[in-house]
């Protein structure tokens, strides 16, 4: 089963996370999108500069893959939001897959 997970981050701290994501095999492909986010946090209404990361990786990868995030993430209550690809390319599905196989 293939899967986006949705993540967002401080600009500043996006590439890296995904660099070290795609490096470490949790996912084939890391898409980084600038984003302006308002949200509910501590009682009042935020508004700043995100990136959200589209990352995608298996459902066996996930369990991993989130811990990695949460260990690497500067918020205290990272967005991971992982939803389930129903169709797909097959070559890009061949692809994915490969890509998260031990090198």
């Amino acid at each position: 089963m293939s899967l986006v997970v949705l993540v967002t981050i401080l600009p500043a701290q996006a590439a890296e996370l995904a660099r070290a994501i795609v490096h470490e095999r949790l996912a084939a492909c890391v898409n980084m999108l600038p984003t302006q986010s308002a949200y509910r946090w501590n009682g009042e209404v935020v508004e700043e500069p995100e990136t959200m990361l589209l990352i995608k990786t298996s459902g066996e990868k996930y369990p991993e893959l989130e811990q990695f995030i949460r260990s690497r993430h500067s918020y205290e209550i990272p967005e991971i939001v992982a939803l389930q690809v129903n169709r797909a390319l097959p070559e890009f599905a061949t692809w994915l897959a490969q890509s998260l196989e031990p090198a």
